[in-house]
This record gives C-alpha cells, sequence and structure tokens, in this order.
C-alpha cells in the first residue's frame, strides 16, 4: 500500500471517529440486537414482588411511568446526558425526535459540535446510523456505521438502539428487580421534587455496601408529575477508597417534551430537506 494510500485511510479514520465520539447516545437495555422494553412483561414481574420489600414503591413508580408511555408513538425533546466513560465524563446535549414503530431516532446535537447530526431507523439503511460532523470533520460527508461497531461506542456506553424514556425506566426496573432478593436497601420518596420549573415525583433506591450484582449505589428516577413520564435517571458509582462521597457516573434527562406529533418516514431520513446530510 502507497504512502499515500495510508494517507488517504488515516484521515478518512480520524473523519469517521470525530462523528462518532458523540453520535450515538441513548439508555436502555439491548437483548441480541433488539430493543428490549416490554411494560406488560415487566408489570407482571412488579406485581409478584414481595409487598413488604422496601423496593415495592420504587417498583410500582416506575411502572407507572411505563404505563404512561403506552399512548405515546413518537415525541421531540430535547435530551441531556452525562456519562462516565472509563476515567473520562462526557457531556452532551441535542434536540431529539424518536418514533416506536418502527424503532426511529434523529438527533441534532447542541453540543458538543453544534449542528451533527445522527439518525437511525429499524429495519433502514442495512440497520445502520446515519451520521455526519460539522466543521473540518464534516468534509467526510455522511457516513454508514454501525450501531455498536468500536467507532460508534468509542465515546458512549450506550447505542443509538437504546434511546428513549421507554428504554430508560425499563433499565431501572430491570435493575431494581434484580435487587428485590437485597433485604439491604433504603428507599426515600420525594413527592414534591423538582427539576427546574418542572415539578416531579422522586424516588431514589441506595444500598450501604455492594453486593454481588449491584452495580450502582445510588439511584434515582424522576418522574413528571403532571404527565407521569420518566424524564430522568440518575446513577451513582460506590464510592473510591480514596473519596467518602459517591459520584454521579450517569445522568440522562428529556426535557421540551412534545408527544404525538405524527412523525413521518421524513422525520428520520437523510432526504429530509431540513437536515443537512
Amino acid at each position: 500500500m502507497s504512502q499515500k494510500q495510508n494517507l488517504i485511510i488515516s484521515r478518512r479514520r480520524f473523519l469517521t471517529n470525530s462523528v462518532i465520539a458523540t453520535s450515538t447516545l441513548g439508555v436502555g437495555i439491548l437483548v441480541g440486537d433488539k430493543l428490549f422494553a416490554d411494560p406488560t412483561k415487566i408489570a407482571m414481574r412488579v406485581k409478584d414482588a414481595p409487598a413488604t420489600h422496601p423496593l415495592t414503591p420504587a417498583l410500582q413508580l416506575g411502572t407507572a411511568s411505563l404505563k404512561a408511555l403506552e399512548e405515546v408513538k413518537d415525541y421531540s425533546a430535547t435530551f441531556t446526558k452525562r456519562e462516565q466513560i472509563g476515567r473520562k465524563m462526557v457531556d452532551a446535549q441535542m434536540e431529539m425526535k424518536l418514533r416506536h414503530d418502527p424503532f426511529s431516532v434523529y438527533m441534532k446535537f447542541l453540543k458538543p459540535g453544534a449542528g451533527r447530526e445522527v439518525l437511525y431507523v429499524e429495519g433502514e439503511n442495512d440497520n445502520k446510523i446515519k451520521a455526519h460532523d460539522v466543521g473540518i470533520a464534516g468534509l467526510a460527508g455522511t457516513l454508514s456505521l454501525d450501531v455498536d461497531g468500536s467507532f460508534a461506542m468509542a465515546d458512549n456506553k450506550y447505542p443509538i438502539t437504546m434511546a428513549g424514556m421507554q428504554t430508560m425506566a425499563a433499565q431501572v426496573l430491570e435493575q431494581w428487580l434484580s435487587e428485590i432478593k437485597i433485604s439491604d436497601v433504603n428507599v426515600n420518596y420525594y413527592p414534591k421534587a423538582r427539576i427546574g420549573q418542572t415539578a416531579c415525583k422522586a424516588i431514589e433506591t441506595s444500598h450501604r455496601r455492594q453486593a454481588p450484582g449491584v452495580k450502582f449505589s445510588k439511584t434515582r428516577l424522576y418522574v413528571d408529575a403532571s404527565t407521569n413520564f420518566p424524564v430522568r435517571v440518575q446513577q451513582y458509582d460506590f464510592p473510591k477508597k480514596s473519596k467518602k462521597e459517591a459520584e454521579l457516573v450517569e445522568d440522562y434527562l428529556y426535557t421540551n417534551i412534545k408527544t404525538n406529533l405524527k412523525l413521518t418516514d421524513s422525520d428520520f431520513s437523510t432526504s429530509n430537506t431540513s437536515y443537512n446530510f
């Protein structure tokens, strides 16, 4: 291979990595290559949970928030995330459109890389992400990327297939259901919590010590008081030896939510003239 060819390949890899570093953002559960968030099955498992267990109120609040999304076919929102990847904290904010069937996501970044766009439609585009960057990196044009490829996951904990409030709530419920066998858990309920000007109900679960299978020392789920939508999840790591306080390692927030907009295929297409693919 010539030196010129090596330079071209290196440049394309650099540009691709620039796009992907913050493109596939979301939170949820992935089983195989499918999005997993079956509210009916989760509700049945919650119903079978011991009524006297400390986690039962948390499970009930989470299940109610999933139920509130049953009539939501699509929505737009501002999605803000903060998550620790390795030793680095990653912050991003974007305008999002999401449709449940077929599962479709469009994101336009506000920061970092304002103007960067990413979209994914289940069953379309060979099930790949379509993405383009801005500035010099944008010279690469529109790229097709594997949702769980090394570039796509370079600076993200979860692939784009995990985006959305439904999967966010389902993840927390799965976590709490897996902890139902543990009695050493504290649960606090905050019926008058707020996120900015939004009134919320919040529930916080915490563990004094790390038991097998318990990943987070503290978990908070916020539910919008008026819509009952799950709008925020915060997860805290167990304190390191050198630190006394638990550290926030995941924070996912949905604001400015507008539902049942009758989004069409055009809203999730690179041919949409209001996009810059």
